[in-house]
């Protein structure tokens, strides 16, 4: 199993009143230049939440919902700090409530 890690915000937050688009950008760009694999994806509408595992948070979460999904711990850290108005969690995956498809719908 994959341990994925996530914040997640409305949408609205996340795409549009915050400017993570510049932040994703520029860690792409340093994967891209250190030739490492992506491990980060930004999900709107994340079909992850809706697993019984994930009732908590999601009943948390202004709808429509986004999140940034990654395998990387200490990314997902950084940005509950640089946003602070997000949710953080993590879940493994596949399991019985979130299979592989559901956990990286982003790609």
């Amino acid at each position: 199993m994959t341990a994925y890690h996530f914040v997640a915000a409305s949408e609205r937050f996340l795409t549009v009143e915050e400017p993570l688009e510049e932040v994703l950008r520029e860690r792409r760009r340093n994967y891209e230049e250190n030739d490492k694999t992506i491990d980060f994806w930004l999900v709107r509408q994340p079909s992850f939440l809706e697993a019984p595992e994930m009732a908590a948070v999601n009943a948390q979460l202004p709808k429509p919902a986004a999140a940034v999904i990654s395998t990387d711990a200490t990314f997902i850290t950084f940005l509950k700090l640089r946003l602070e108005f997000v949710l953080e969690g993590r879940f493994e995956s596949p399991s019985t409530a979130i299979p592989e498809a559901l956990a990286s719908n982003a790609a």
